[in-house]
């Protein structure tokens, strides 16, 4: 079959056979596969996919911006607004969403659903960090770690861990707790020299925190709260986490006092075919998935 000449179409069909190959991608074709199928160059998927990873839809436009401040700026300041107050007051499934918890995707879905206005999972991870949910500031490294204890447990205890999840074919799932604030400096402005603009800022200062799992392929999952956490509060959690999961859970998170108590001792026994936990050694900070 004859390739496609990209040259004469149109702008449109341009973008729609971009974009079908992304979508092709994404349902687990193969390059050479998606270059048959579209009758278009191979080098040119490899392409495409490698803007679109980089720029999000914006990079399989005609003229793609290779401005970073720029990509994704799909939203307007309102909007944006909207969508961090629905994430922090409600959950997915509060809003009819098929989700248990709040995930880049997740997002996207609520983002469609609200404004029609399509996402790339890649540029939401982008917004994500703008609006302080994933960024966090370098912490000062901690002298009371136990590096020795923390190398023994990679070499030893996770092993084990990893060939009995592979048994039970269970997904891996690391978990921390942090908090953000809404005094992050988000960016650069660019200025005539020796003329610094000025960005106004709310003055009051917000604070929020954040209890995650990210599993080794990627996969993250989060939920916001306010206070301090407790039994419900982690309950809320693990029952969101593995809600509707096929696979088995292997959770591997800080010995956090809250796991022993009570409350969580009974839920747990309850649910061990959907989860196991597994602790890391004493004071690991570098260890935690939101320090990373």
């Amino acid at each position: 079959m004859e390739k496609l000449d990209l040259r004469t179409a149109s702008k449109e069909t341009k973008e729609a056979i971009r974009l079908r190959a992304i979508g092709l991608v994404e349902e687990g074709k193969t390059q050479k596969e998606i270059a048959s199928l579209l009758c278009v160059n191979k080098n040119s998927v490899n392409t495409w996919y490698k803007n679109f990873k980089k720029y999000g839809y914006q990079g399989l436009k005609e003229k793609p911006q290779g401005h970073k401040e720029g990509i994704g700026r799909l939203l307007t300041k309102e909007q944006e607004k909207q969508v961090q107050e629905l994430i922090i007051d409600k959950m997915p499934d509060q809003l009819k969403l098929p989700f248990a918890l709040w995930t880049r995707r997740a997002i996207v879905e609520l983002i469609k659903r609200e404004f029609g206005i399509p996402i790339a999972i890649r540029t939401m991870g982008i917004y994500l960090g703008r609006w302080g949910f994933t960024a966090q500031k370098p912490k000062k490294k901690a002298y009371e770690k136990n590096n020795e204890a923390v190398k023994k447990w990679f070499e030893e205890e996770y092993p084990k861990i990893k060939e009995q999840a592979k048994q039970e074919k269970a997904e891996i799932h690391w978990g921390d707790e942090t908090g953000v604030k809404n005094e992050c400096q988000d960016g650069r402005s660019y200025a005539p020299k020796g003329k610094t603009s000025t960005r106004t800022k709310m003055g009051k200062r917000l604070s929020l925190n954040i209890i995650s799992t990210i599993t080794n392929q990627g996969k993250v999952r989060f939920m916001t709260y306010k206070g301090t956490m407790n039994s419900a509060m982690l309950i809320k959690f693990l029952t969101g986490i593995t809600k509707g999961k096929k696979k088995k859970i292997y959770l591997i998170l800080d010995n956090l006092k809250v796991l022993h108590s009570n409350p969580v001792k009974r839920w747990m026994e309850k649910n061990t075919s959907k989860i196991a936990l597994f602790f890391l050694p004493s004071y690991s900070p570098e260890r935690n998935p939101m320090n990373i």
